[in-house]
């Protein structure tokens, strides 16, 4: 079977949500904004085209590690299968979902710096269940340290520093 895969580059629209299937494999799930760059020869500039969301999948570790790493707001290059999913919205209206089993995510380092810190699985804290809505995955979520993240990294000292110079929060 032939599989298609997409690489985008965007922006952290959501904050990325933990889950668990009922098998209990890891997911963490976001979405991701990408919007095309257009020259506009009448204004002799560059001007934002059309916004695609793009909803994203990370399984097992790489689950973890995304809830570790990505907040809304940051750059981000994302690429793997993608699927595409119809089903009707709340107006009855039919409409369509592209979603990517991502392989790989990462930072966009065009945008600005990461700083890479290996993933080990004693460094992060005790997941527990909580009651899910029904559906085939259950929410998950994560003690806190002191304010830290599942890495132990204390994410008021990390900082995300764009192209143009001006700092973040992560």
């Amino acid at each position: 079977m032939n599989e298609t895969i997409v690489t985008v580059i965007g922006r952290v629209a959501n904050d990325p949500q933990l889950r668990a299937t009922s098998g209990g494999i890891k997911v963490a799930s976001f979405r991701v904004a990408s919007t095309e760059r257009i020259f506009d020869r009448g204004l002799g500039s560059w001007r934002d085209g059309a916004t695609t969301f793009w909803q994203v999948a990370a399984w097992r570790s790489a689950a973890e590690n995304v809830i570790d790493s990505l907040v809304k707001g940051q750059p981000v290059v994302v690429s793997g299968k993608v699927r595409e999913s119809s089903f009707e919205g709340k107006d009855g209206v039919r409409r369509t979902s592209l979603e990517i089993d991502a392989s790989v995510v990462g930072h966009d380092l065009t945008r600005g710096v990461a700083i890479f810190t290996k993933a080990s699985p004693a460094a992060r804290p005790e997941t527990h269940l909580v009651q899910g809505s029904g559906d085939d995955a259950t929410d998950l979520t994560t003690d806190s340290l002191d304010g830290r993240d599942g890495l132990g990294i204390d994410r008021d000292d990390l900082s995300f520093t764009s192209s143009g110079g001006a700092s973040s929060a992560a």
